[in-house]
Formats: structure tokens, sequence, C-alpha cells
């Protein structure tokens, strides 16, 4: 038996929980996973912190690879969208239009989202508020968590009915507790590529490759698509 260590963004988690699953019933190997930004998941990797495989947007997997510390192959899951949440049970807010969502987000009480430090959908969610014309009015507003995960998370346990969540679709979607209230506007919309690759010293490489096939192979399509992904 071997141990597969991981690191992944959490906009991936959903799906790579499930394979987890299916990949140590089928195996009898043993997956261990850290979940979060993909900057600091990155940066975990590169101060020392154990990992087979990474799953990240492509642009931080191909610097990796570029740099030699993935193997060369990068494998896509799909494109992810920035989504609006809401606690589950509320009335979702009207977010069709720039106008609507401006009205949306100064009408809550709370806007609760990835940090934009770290995080791929924190920094969407940012440049929105800034094309909004919004950023200083509603910044008293703002509760940021390490990851999208967390913050559906707080929404779902902590949210009243006037709080709204924004992150990746993949990491509102699994999340009880919460209602996916529709995507951003266009206009606000930065669709991020998810990818994997194997680490380039890893001591496990075909397991690790097994693994990131059956996260990204044809036959997983369905459930990436699920999860939220597109193609």
């Amino acid at each position: 038996m071997i141990l597969l260590n991981i690191l992944s963004a959490g906009a991936a988690q959903a799906v790579v929980q499930q394979v987890m699953r299916e990949f140590e019933r089928d195996t009898a190997n043993e997956v261990r996973a850290e979940f979060g930004a993909v900057g600091a998941m990155k940066a975990r990797a590169l101060t020392g912190t154990p990992a087979d495989v990474m799953v990240l947007t492509d642009v931080m997997i191909d610097e990796l690879i570029a740099g030699g510390f993935l193997a060369p192959r990068r494998y896509d899951l799909g494109k992810v969208g920035t989504g609006v949440a809401v606690r589950a049970g509320v009335a979702k807010p009207d977010i069709a239009s720039a106008e609507s969502l401006r009205a949306s987000l100064r009408a809550a009480s709370v806007i609760t989202f990835p940090d934009p430090a770290i995080a791929t959908a924190g920094k969407i969610v940012m440049q929105c508020f800034e094309k909004l014309g919004i950023a200083a009015e509603v910044a008293s507003k703002v509760k940021l968590f390490p990851n999208g995960n967390a913050a559906m998370n707080w929404l779902a346990a902590n949210g009243d009915a006037h709080a709204i969540g924004i992150t990746q679709k993949t990491e509102i979607l699994p999340i009880e507790g919460v209602t996916y209230a529709g995507a951003l506007p266009h206009e606000f919309q930065q669709k991020a590529t998810y990818a994997a690759g194997c680490v380039a010293t890893s001591a496990h490489a075909a397991a690790a490759r097994d693994f990131i096939l059956r996260l990204t192979a044809p036959a997983a399509k369905p459930m990436l698509a699920a999860a939220g992904y597109e193609f």
C-alpha cells in the first residue's frame, strides 16, 4: 500500500474527494489531500509539503511544469465560472445585470468570498466591485476566508436572509445549506481552467497518473459537469 499526497485548489475539492473514494476502493492505496486557495497550495508545495499530484489553475500548472517541479504533461479538468450564493431557503437576489447586481450587493448585510490575496475567485470579486464602482461602499460588509469552501460553509451556518456569498461555482454546488443564485453577469466573469499535474520527483508516479486520469479522462466528464465544470 502507498500513500498518495494531493494538494488541490478548493474549486476542485468535490470532484477530487469523489475520485479519492473510488481510487482507495479500487487500489487499496491511501490518499491524503489538502484543499485551499491556489496560491496557498502552490506555496505549500514549493516549501516542502509532501505532494504527488497538484490540482491548480492551468496557468499555475504550466508555471510549475516550466520550472521543473511538475512532470511535463498537463491534464485539464475544465472551466469554472464565478457565481453567487445565499443561505438555503432565502430568496435569490437579482443578479442578472450590472445594475441589479449592484443593487443586490448594496442591499446585502454581508458579502463573503475568498481572500483575493491568494484566491482566484477573490480577485474576480474585487475586480467586479471596482467595475461596479462600489468597492469602497461595500468594504465594511466584506468577510474574507482562505477559500471558497470556508466562505460557503460560513454562509450556510451563519448567514442571515440578506447575506451573499461569491465564489467559484464548483465551491457552491457541493455545500449543503446554501443555494446557487446564478452566475455573475458576463462582463464580470473570468472563467478559470483548472488542471492537474504529477510532481516530477514523486516516488509514486504511476499511481499519481492513475489518479489524474480518473479525474480528467473523458469518462469523468459527467461527474465534472455535475460539479459545475464547463468544457
